[in-house]
């Protein structure tokens, strides 16, 4: 069974956002697991300490995804598509990453197997995270032919 991570920085509590984060993950089939990483205090070395805490739970075997506006965007039937493939080539473990407010660091974005983008605006990385479930559940259903994605 595909395993998916989403590890981001910020925690989602209440709220609309964290409601829709909770009904798409209810939907989603495959093993999810949700990696939220906090740095307390703000420092001139914040983005390196939430990279050193992104890195924790980085498996060197799995298929990693950053979420990044530079990224390639991706249709929602390429997207199917490429955990499709993913999946038929044996890769069993997919980690998104999606990074807080001032971004992520150059050596995150060196460890991506894939850089996705959402288009070329700039999400709130709270929204970001719901779009990406809403995507992975909608691959997921592409993948097995159901009709709620059309065309």
């Amino acid at each position: 069974m595909l395993k998916i991570d989403v590890i981001v920085v910020g925690r989602l509590r209440t709220g609309p956002f964290f409601e829709l984060y909770q009904d798409y993950a209810k939907r989603i089939k495959w093993s999810l697991s949700l990696f939220e990483i906090e740095v307390k205090q703000k420092s001139p070395k914040l983005a390196e300490e939430e990279a050193k805490r992104i890195l924790e739970h980085v498996d060197d075997r799995g298929f990693v995804i950053v979420l990044d506006e530079k990224g390639n965007g991706l249709r929602s039937l390429d997207f199917a598509k490429t955990i499709g493939n993913l999946q038929d080539t044996g890769e069993n473990h997919i980690q998104f990453i999606i990074g807080g407010a001032d971004g992520l660091t150059d050596e995150i974005k060196g460890r991506a197997n894939l850089l996705l983008s959402f288009g070329q605006q700039t999400w709130p990385h709270m929204l970001a995270r719901v779009l990406l479930l809403e995507q992975i559940y909608r691959a997921q259903q592409i993948l097995i032919g159901h009709p709620y994605h059309r065309e």
